[in-house]
């Protein structure tokens, strides 16, 4: 298997070479392109009961696409939004945490199951569980904007915008904290924020979508 991403950081796409008998796995409606040596195949990913749990508390869809090569042939994806897209090998030894709407293809051995945020994720954004990607292998993960990685040292802590986290690695320590004292969570604009804490690799975004969209409702309320 062979790949390369192309057209980055703002418009990035996925462009994976398969030999006879290679699979990818993506998620649903992130394919742009395939050649004719190629077939797809839909169906829930690491079994029925785990993909309903995927689905109801991760946000992700219930089906993965299955592309198999039966002869030498390409597969290409694309991100919902404009931005980049970034690998991360998995060895085993380690996971990655996900936010869901990031996720967009992954090879090899690799389950894909939900991360409990519990309360403090319902603080921070209205969700209560991440994506997890672990096993052997690799994943893909988008980004609304480039993708900046972090590797933190033991102990280094560091704040992340809600919005603007991708992913991280499984077993790092996180935390919800309010923004600054009371006026600056009042008046800074930011709110909550997380604490992460090293060591591991952490995955940003450059963009938050959130802005936007509040741009858009105004726009759309004028035009009323």
């Amino acid at each position: 298997m062979e790949w390369v991403v192309e057209h980055r950081p703002s418009y990035s796409i996925l462009k994976v070479k398969l030999n006879p008998g290679e699979r990818v796995y993506a998620e649903p409606g992130a394919m742009v392109y395939m050649s004719s040596g190629v077939q797809v195949e839909t169906k829930a990913h690491g079994g029925i009961v785990k993909s309903l749990l995927r689905t109801a508390l991760a946000g992700e869809s219930f089906f993965i696409n299955t592309y198999y090569a039966r002869e030498p042939g390409e597969a290409w994806f694309a991100p919902s939004l404009p931005g980049d897209i970034s690998y991360v090998e998995l060895k085993g030894d380690k996971g990655l945490v996900i936010q869901d709407t990031s996720y967009i293809a992954h090879h090899g051995d690799v389950n894909l199951t939900t991360a409990w945020r519990g309360l403090r994720g319902l603080i921070a954004e209205g969700e209560l569980v991440w994506l997890k990607a672990e096993g052997k292998g690799g994943v893909w993960i988008s980004s609304y904007g480039a993708i900046e990685e972090v590797n933190l040292k033991p102990g280094e802590k560091v704040l992340v915008d809600n919005f603007h986290f991708v992913a991280m690695d499984d077993g790092i320590k996180w935390d919800v904290k309010a923004f600054g004292g009371v006026k600056s969570f009042i008046l800074g604009g930011e709110g909550f924020v997380v604490e992460v804490t090293g060591p591991g690799r952490l995955y940003v975004q450059t963009r938050s979508l959130s802005p936007l969209i509040e741009v858009i409702s105004k726009y759309l309320g004028r035009r009323k």
